[in-house]
């Protein structure tokens, strides 16, 4: 990937290359592009997230593989990459929206939560001894401002967007939102979209089964997952 000359670059996350690299940053940037993908869209008075499930055998039990999670009760992630990682940053976050209920008696605001992830993120990209977090989230909430929608990488930057993708199909995912993504679509036609770019990008067959979603609406401020049966229903009529 890299010519000779980076070698003497890579070896720690504290010294750049002469061109201003951080390649151990880059490195943990590919671990996320390896990952599955996960989308997440902001329609009209709520949000999403979504991902395919996809097993590689039929061994693995699909209820033991979960990519999105709750944070509190108003926010919650998808990820792509490295899992494990993944989890060590969900309880960092869910830490610290408690503290943050504790200490001011309401809940955090989506983007406060987020600047405390990736300076979290950035720290680890800063110090000798540790490595970068080798994943991406996409992180979905409902506060007093509205929903919010918030893409992080491993290097501790983030962008507020109204629809995005991480993982292996980013660049398809969103050539496909840049034509077709409507913020004042309804929750359903949402819905509708996610699995339509999902079963255009996914490496097997997509079904309701292996799909994973999640979503807030601001009339009450919950993150929420679907169950088989509302998913059933929505993705057929989606085909």
């Amino acid at each position: 990937m890299y010519p000779a000359s980076s070698t003497a670059y890579d070896r720690a996350i504290t010294v750049f290359s002469p061109d201003g690299r951080l390649f151990q940053v880059e490195y943990a940037r590919e671990a996320v592009k390896r990952g599955t993908t996960a989308i997440g869209i902001v329609f009209k008075n709520g949000g999403l997230l979504a991902t395919d499930k996809s097993l590689p055998t039929r061994l693995i039990n699909a209820e033991s593989i979960e990519k999105i999670f709750k944070i509190d009760k108003h926010v919650g992630a998808a990820t792509s990459g490295l899992v494990a990682d993944a989890r060590r940053l969900i309880h960092y976050a869910r830490v610290e929206a408690q503290r943050e209920r504790i200490a001011y008696n309401h809940p955090i605001s989506i983007e406060t939560l987020t600047k405390e992830i990736c300076d979290l993120k950035q720290m680890y990209t800063q110090y000798g001894g540790t490595r970068p977090f080798g994943t991406a989230l996409l992180i979905l909430g409902s506060d007093k401002t509205g929903t919010r929608l918030y893409e992080t990488d491993p290097s501790g930057a983030f962008t507020e967007v109204y629809a995005a993708a991480i993982g292996s199909a980013k660049k398809e995912v969103e050539e496909i939102f840049e034509k077709e993504y409507d913020p004042n679509a309804s929750f359903e036609d949402a819905l509708k979209l996610a699995f339509k770019v999902l079963k255009k990008t996914g490496e097997k067959k997509t079904t309701y089964e292996t799909l994973d979603v999640a979503y807030v609406l601001e009339k009450d401020k919950t993150f929420k997952r679907m169950g088989r049966e509302e998913l059933k229903k929505i993705f057929s009529k989606s085909k």
